[in-house]
């Protein structure tokens, strides 16, 4: 069976967002054009890979092209698009800049059981995974990565004392040998400091 490509060249939004409460936050990439909706699954740390090598390259496209990057881009507070069916998990993303395009490329491809070739990747061949590749203008694609930020950002919180995220019922801290943190937690109070 041939391979699916979502080609987005002009999208209106792409944006990340989460369904479900911190702690157990399903996390997605969604593509829009006027009614055309596609929408991708991929985990937390994934959004943020992509947010943070976003940045990166569109420092690198300013300092080598001299493009105007904004450093206050407006973020897209609203929610994704519902109904949200997911066209597939996301295994493998690639990123680049199209110079002549004067474009962020984005592509998204469908986690597989077989090994990838790089080649696959922002490719039109017949054969590999299903994938969804999306053309950003400079603005856009500093609008993602600080929504993305906003996005990944607004989990739990973590702990003071180990980094780990503490869930609505607290969570077992390895700093304190095991005992169950609360979501109130005073570490000063805890360790017998005080406070200043």
């Amino acid at each position: 069976m041939a391979r699916a490509i979502h080609v987005f060249r002009t999208p209106d939004r792409f944006i990340a967002g989460t369904v479900g409460e911190p702690g157990d936050r399903v996390f997605y990439l969604q593509a829009v054009h006027e009614s055309r909706v596609v929408s991708v699954l991929l985990e937390k740390q994934q959004v943020q890979i992509l947010a943070d090598r976003m940045g990166l390259l569109l420092e690198e496209v300013q300092r080598r092209f001299g493009t105007v990057i904004p450093d206050d881009p407006q973020v897209d507070v609203s929610p994704l698009v519902t109904p949200i069916e997911a066209e597939f998990r996301v295994g493998t993303m690639g990123l680049g800049w199209d110079a002549d395009a004067g474009s962020v490329v984005v592509e998204l491809l469908a986690v597989t059981d077989t090994e990838l070739d790089e080649s696959v990747v922002l490719d039109d061949t017949e054969e590999g995974p299903d994938a969804v590749r999306v053309f950003l203008t400079p603005v856009q694609a500093r609008e993602f990565a600080a929504r993305s930020e906003l996005v990944v950002s607004a989990g739990r919180a973590p702990c003071p004392l180990c980094g780990e995220p503490i869930g609505a019922d607290g969570h077992i801290c390895v700093r304190t040998n095991g005992y169950l943190r609360t979501p109130g937690f005073d570490p000063a109070a805890w360790f017998g400091e005080e406070e200043s």
